[in-house]
């Protein structure tokens, strides 16, 4: 977007563009979806994946998509239409199958150097035409498909996931977008987690705002917004106020007590060195991306053809050689624990080989209550295959 307003594109008469696709999870057309990915696939130059021929991906993409049954009312169904809400494959299905969809929008906006962006099933365009002649263009794409419907919405003033993006005169405003029925909840205070998981929801949320907020005030405003929710949600002020000079303190250098920013440019300043880091899980992704690419370009295409010899394997290092890690589910009464198995480990085998080994202790967080109490696995009974004369007994119950 950024790029789109340095080319001059961006007038004060431009406007926004956001749709979503009305329940695609669940409306994927499973044979039409896998042949798109097998597609997407060729088209990226894939002939084999990790070695698998794209066949079998095909064959097990599937099982995983096909092989999905429910039960209700004592009745046990099959899923026939999309995939498995909350599957990580029917997300990348649903991804890959939007990526052939939006060809001819994509074609369109860029033939009118015009911006395009999705994330999965969320839109966002902008428009230097009539409003009129979009809303033709979004209602002929909803009848490209029959499973395809988006539902849009057009102004210079609009939500895309969590940024509100506003057009003031020719001038991109963009701040962080709270939806209005959303709840102020966070994890409370008083919740039994290790303290670092406090601080890291409270600079994470930081974080957002920062990058987000396009103006000084609008910043302030939001960092306002954090304190009064985290306060809301039981965080003590001096907790709140002791992490975000920490937050701050890892950018720049002040003398500063007060536990915001002084002036525009430590803003400014800060909002640079974010904007040039990567997520976590932005990063994540581009290192799967890079490794699969990596082992694609060596794959050897003749897998049946014999070696005549064998190259030795460089072994690699074992990480977790010479270190011994331990795991406890994590509670307060326990907070002391890690400290205690370290005097221990030390007391016990200092002067012996093993002291050279390194301990780690890490914690795990509590299972969720409601996890625990809702049931979601239908009763074993249910699932078995009932015999002849079991039927015909229960049958003859009910008459």
């Amino acid at each position: 977007l950024h790029q789109y307003m340095r080319k001059g594109l961006f007038k004060s008469t431009t406007l926004f563009c956001t749709f979503d696709i009305r329940n695609l999870y669940t409306m994927l057309p499973q044979e039409e979806a896998l042949n798109v990915l097998v597609e997407f696939l060729h088209v990226h130059g894939y002939t084999k994946v990790k070695g698998i021929p794209l066949e079998t991906i095909r064959l097990l993409a599937s099982i995983v998509l096909k092989e999905n049954v429910f039960v209700y009312g004592k009745k046990i169904y099959q899923q026939v239409l999309g995939g498995a809400m909350g599957s990580s494959f029917t997300l990348t299905l649903a991804n890959i199958f939007m990526w052939k969809w939006q060809k001819e929008l994509v074609r369109r906006q860029d033939m009118t150097c015009e911006y395009y962006g999705r994330y999965i099933d969320d839109v966002f365009m902008t428009w230097n035409k009539s409003e009129n002649a979009l809303k033709q263009i979004l209602d002929n794409a909803n009848t490209w498909h029959s499973n395809i419907k988006l539902e849009y919405k057009i102004g210079k003033s609009l939500p895309f996931l969590d940024v509100l993006l506003t057009n003031i005169n020719g001038t991109l405003s963009t701040s962080v977008y709270h939806k209005p029925a959303a709840e102020p909840y966070v994890v409370p205070f008083i919740s039994d987690h290790p303290r670092h998981v406090f601080e890291n929801i409270v600079q994470t949320s930081l974080r957002r705002a920062i990058k987000y907020s396009s103006t000084f005030q609008l910043f302030n405003d939001e960092r306002r917004y954090i304190k009064s929710t985290f306060l809301y949600n039981g965080y003590p002020s001096s907790f709140i106020d002791k992490t975000f000079r920490k937050f701050f303190s890892g950018y720049i250098s002040s003398r500063s007590f007060l536990p915001f920013l002084d002036n525009e440019r430590q803003f400014s300043q800060i909002r640079i060195a974010l904007s040039g880091q990567p997520s976590r899980q932005q990063s994540q992704v581009e290192m799967r991306i890079a490794t699969l690419t990596n082992d694609n370009e060596h794959l050897i295409e003749d897998s049946d053809k014999k070696r005549e010899f064998s190259i030795p394997e460089n072994k690699k290092p074992n990480e977790s050689q010479n270190k011994l890690i331990i795991h406890y589910t994590h509670e307060k009464r326990f907070n002391t624990r890690k400290r205690d198995l370290h005097c221990t480990f030390q007391e016990k085998f200092a002067n012996t080989p093993i002291i050279e080994t390194k301990l780690i202790i890490g914690n795990r967080n509590r299972i969720n209550t409601m996890k625990e109490l809702i049931r979601k696995r239908p009763r074993q009974a249910m699932l078995k295959n009932k015999d002849e004369t079991s039927m015909i007994n229960e049958k003859k119950s009910r008459l």
